[in-house]
């Protein structure tokens, strides 16, 4: 009872540092809600729509402007501009006007109706992956069903039916099922994944800053005599008031995407739960172990800072781990997001049994406990160090 009792009045004294210093509020509650109203509204719509593209159509028939018609009725995109030449397109596409263009060469119209291939190219920049990709797509589309429409026409003056020339056309039918995400929205796997790796963010320099502002004001001696000398009971009763905070943000972050945005998931309400606990106890205890390592204000903090910005990089989301250079995938594991974003993947989206995600599991619980083996080294920095600006 007097390790509680104990643990509560170091709680207390950390409760009315958070209330004065208004900073705490910020990156533990205003910043949090500002980046997860941010990246969801920036996705909204789910993938990206109506992006320029531009047209350079030196046939100029109704074949070719159908084509046009058709690209322009995309979902992904929206013809803005018709260049004379490839080349004003091309310094289009240079100049960030247009994301691709469609070139149709003279005389494509007659080529098409005399069975003679013509060439239709199209241009896209992959300065940016998504945008391309999908521009990628939906000109490659537009091409086939120019040809596609053609043999249709001549097929069914030959007489064939309708069945024979479906067959004719596409000998092999594609059945597509995307599992979980039928949609393709980007912004349910993109911010799950960007919001609680900017959280841990803001989880990882909180936890650093709080241990450095008792360094740098003075106050290391007084934290540990309320707490008795017990560094255990200091750290417990210090970061109680945190982790409650951001237990709450997270809690509020999770019931917005899947209550009132309708994220998919098929795991069950515990796995949230306990990804919310992991998530917030794994980066509270890697802040503390960076500060432990390097008892100061400014390295500490830079650490937490360079962590959490290759972390984005290094959990897998934007790019396949399984993709990167095998000393880089080794690198992923000292990644408190790249566990994160494994477990959310297997267990809440996916569905399935925790014991399939237990390395990820046991690995955040790694990082929880780290602070065990920097408890005398932070003792010690209260005690003797000086602060050094």
């Amino acid at each position: 009872m007097k390790r509680l009792s104990l643990i509560w009045a170091v709680a207390k004294r950390e409760a009315k540092i958070l209330y004065i210093n208004r900073l705490y509020a910020c990156c533990m509650v205003v910043f949090p809600l500002l980046t997860m109203f941010f990246f969801t509204s920036l996705l909204e719509e789910g993938l990206p729509e109506e992006m320029p593209v531009g047209i350079v159509d030196l046939d100029n028939t109704s074949t070719s402007r159908n084509l046009i018609r058709r690209l322009d009725a995309f979902q992904s995109s929206r013809v803005v501009a018709r260049f004379p030449s490839v080349a004003e397109a091309r310094r289009a596409i240079q100049e960030n006007q247009i994301y691709a263009f469609l070139y149709i060469p003279k005389g494509t119209t007659d080529k098409l109706l005399s069975s003679r291939q013509p060439k239709v190219s199209y241009y896209y920049s992959m300065t940016t992956v998504s945008s391309g990709s999908l521009l990628m797509k939906d000109l490659k589309t537009i091409s086939t069903l120019g040809s596609a429409a053609v043999g249709q026409a001549t097929m069914r003056a030959r007489g064939f039916t309708p069945q024979q020339i479906q067959t004719f056309l596409q000998p092999i039918r594609i059945d597509t099922h995307q599992i979980v995400n039928p949609w393709s929205n980007y912004n349910a796997y993109l911010s799950t994944v960007f919001v609680p790796g900017v959280m841990m963010l803001f989880m990882f320099l909180v936890s650093a800053y709080s241990l450095g502002m008792e360094l740098k004001f003075g106050r290391g001696k007084e934290w540990l005599q309320t707490a008795d000398g017990h560094i255990v009971v200091a750290l417990l009763g210090k970061y109680l008031p945190q982790a409650l905070v951001f237990l709450c943000i997270s809690f509020v972050f999770q019931y917005y995407v899947y209550d009132v945005l309708h994220f998919p998931r098929l795991g069950d309400v515990w796995d949230i739960i306990l990804l919310c606990l992991l998530e917030v106890f794994s980066a509270i205890g890697f802040g503390v172990f960076a500060f432990g390592l390097m008892p100061s204000l400014r390295m500490s903090m830079s650490v937490c800072s360079l962590w959490a910005v290759l972390s984005m990089s290094l959990a897998g989301s934007a790019f396949p781990v399984m993709g990167m250079d095998s000393p880089i995938q080794s690198l992923t594991w000292l990644f408190p997001l790249r566990h994160y974003y494994m477990l959310y993947q297997i267990t809440v989206f996916n569905g399935f049994p925790l014991i399939d995600a237990w390395f990820h599991l046991a690995a955040m619980v790694a990082f929880t406990l780290l602070p065990w083996l920097v408890m005398k080294k932070i003792k010690n920095a209260m005690l003797t160090y000086v602060y050094i600006p």
